[in-house]
């Protein structure tokens, strides 16, 4: 806990305030996690073990590579007639899940999914914040601008799905990142290899045909945040803009992958957490309100409202989490 950390902290000898030596400190803790979540899931997603993680969690995982390995086999059997597409793909789905499973950064993509929806199941029930639709949400939809509101109107619709498909544990293929739509695609060339060539290509060209990652739901969301310029200061309330979009416009104004921010809503990233909110310009009450929401239970360390934005981002851009991971 960032408090526990404050009360037991030695007096820093660099020419740093006391809470930036301290935030800095548990950021250092908070990114050799980061650093190890990646080989660890391999590891319970592999053997079924869900002794570090939630069976939810897990489980979510698990369910979501399953899923994009099985999309990309069925596909793969429909090209190449296949008498029952399903069947192959069932039979042939837990080797393919397995190659996909074997980059840390997949891992981390559907962690941070199945985090950001844990997150806003929280939040409905504790706070009444609807995971679809927001207040800010409502907003944009009545904007006085066609082009806002008919993408508001498209961020509503993917958020509607997404929030179903997370209850059966489903992602489709269309709505991975490119890179790891890349990454699907390259094992799944690996899986099918002696493959003919021309059949190969066919089937590439397939599972190409309805990627688009400007649609995608992350898409949206951030075509969204960056339409609203200066505005998009009112989504970095999460009561207001609601999980989905309060993760996009923080990742956005501190400059981190949205992986990365998700995961810190997680209360062994207390200090990531707090350091974005600051560095994305929230003063330190309003970085409060959003704890209060997110970690009704933790209060900021003293010192935090001497804090400077700066400072914050200073501290922030140092982390080596991201790329540990």
């Amino acid at each position: 806990m960032i408090e526990a950390v404050m009360t037991n902290a030695d007096t820093p000898t660099s020419a740093e305030a006391p809470v930036e030596a301290i935030l800095r400190e548990e950021l250092a803790h908070g990114d050799v996690m980061l650093g190890t979540i990646g080989p660890i899931l391999g590891h319970l997603i592999a053997n079924h073990d869900h002794s570090l993680f939630s069976d939810e969690i897990v489980s979510r995982i698990r369910g979501m590579i399953s899923g994009i390995a099985q999309q990309l086999l069925e596909i793969h059997a429909t090209e190449v007639d296949d008498t029952d597409p399903h069947g192959f793909a069932v039979r042939n789905k837990d080797d393919l899940a397995e190659m996909i499973a074997g980059n840390p950064a997949f891992l981390t993509h559907c962690h941070g999914l199945a985090i950001e929806c844990h997150v806003a199941d929280r939040l409905k029930l504790r706070n009444a914040i609807d995971p679809v639709l927001s207040p800010l949400m409502q907003s944009l939809i009545a904007s006085d601008d066609p082009d806002t509101a008919g993408l508001a109107m498209q961020v509503l619709t993917s958020q509607a799905r997404f929030s179903q498909r997370q209850k059966r544990m489903q992602l489709p293929l269309s709505e991975l990142p490119a890179d790891l739509f890349h990454h699907a695609l390259v094992s799944w060339r690996s899986f099918a290899e002696g493959l003919d060539s021309e059949i190969a290509g066919r089937i590439e060209t397939r599972i190409r045909k309805d990627f688009d990652e400007s649609n995608s739901r992350l898409g949206l969301l951030s075509r969204l945040i960056e339409g609203l310029g200066g505005g998009a200061r009112a989504a970095l309330s999460i009561s207001h803009a609601g999980v989905a979009l309060f993760l996009t416009a923080l990742a956005s104004a501190s400059e981190q992958e949205r992986d990365v921010v998700a995961l810190s809503t997680n209360d062994r990233q207390l200090a990531r957490l707090a350091l974005a909110l600051r560095s994305a310009g929230l003063n330190p009450k309003e970085v409060e309100e959003q704890f209060l929401y997110i970690h009704p239970d933790v209060s900021l360390p003293e010192g935090f409202a001497q804090l400077r934005v700066d400072r914050a981002q200073s501290i922030l851009a140092a982390s080596s989490g991201w790329q540990a991971n």
